[in-house]
């Protein structure tokens, strides 16, 4: 067999593999822009965008196809999806076929809590608070996912993030974190959010990839978890 013959096989070879690739990947799904319903002093400027791109970076990693931004912002705002985060009836068609998305997801920060309390031997200087402080806290994510077809709402859930940091710290003791979310990696407010994203990422992907016994699994960590915040979080 010649040269010539053995590389049109081998790229027909690969032009099969890419097309199984491809067919065996995860649905394609974009996420909107996140919106917020509490007081969190984070909360500014372009976060909810910055918590679509964190989402979707954690779903590009368990076989999503990911939509972008650019293909979803105006066609959102033009259905009115960035504020309902639901699907008219009789555009979902057109609205699937715009943005290229099986799945559209909106999340929604429905709580934010935060407490920091002095674990002794702190002093403050001109408003300056140093050392001795436990700061923890706590984020509530509503997410839906509508078939950008049909318009239906396929899944939904609360998810939860939480965190606590302690040891000697230093910041303004009027609190607040200030500064872009790029500023709150290492904060617990960052943590908490991480978290919460990270869940999601799980939750989507066991429900709409996996489907398997990973959901009970998910259900039993999801139960065992809300236990555990009631009893590590004191929210006043």
């Amino acid at each position: 067999m010649n040269k010539s013959i053995l590389a049109t096989l081998g790229l027909v070879a690969g032009i099969i593999v890419a097309s199984s690739a491809s067919a065996a990947g995860g649905p394609a799904i974009g996420v909107a822009e996140f919106k917020n319903e509490t007081s969190a002093g984070w909360w500014r400027g372009d976060v909810g965008w910055e918590l679509s791109g964190m989402l979707s970076n954690e779903l590009s990693s368990s076989g999503f196809r990911i939509v972008e931004r650019s293909k979803l912002e105006k066609v959102l705002a033009e259905q009115d999806l960035a504020s309902s985060g639901r699907v008219r009836k009789g555009t979902g068609a057109r609205t699937g076929q715009l943005t290229g998305a099986d799945y559209l997801v909106f999340g929604t920060v429905t709580s934010y809590q935060e407490n920091a309390s002095s674990t002794g031997g702190g002093i403050a200087i001109r408003g300056i608070a140093l050392g001795g402080k436990k700061s923890e806290a706590y984020i509530a994510v509503d997410i839906r996912v509508v078939n950008a077809t049909t318009g239906e709402v396929s899944y939904s859930r609360t998810i939860e993030g939480h965190s606590s940091s302690s040891g000697v710290a230093v910041g303004i003791s009027r609190g607040g974190f200030g500064g872009a979310l790029a500023h709150e990696e290492k904060t617990p407010a960052g943590k908490a959010i991480r978290a919460a994203l990270v869940e999601t990422g799980d939750y989507l992907s066991c429900v709409m990839i996996k489907r398997d016994a990973c959901l009970s699994e998910f259900n039993a960590k999801e139960q065992k978890r809300r236990d555990n915040d009631k009893k590590a979080l004191k929210l006043d």
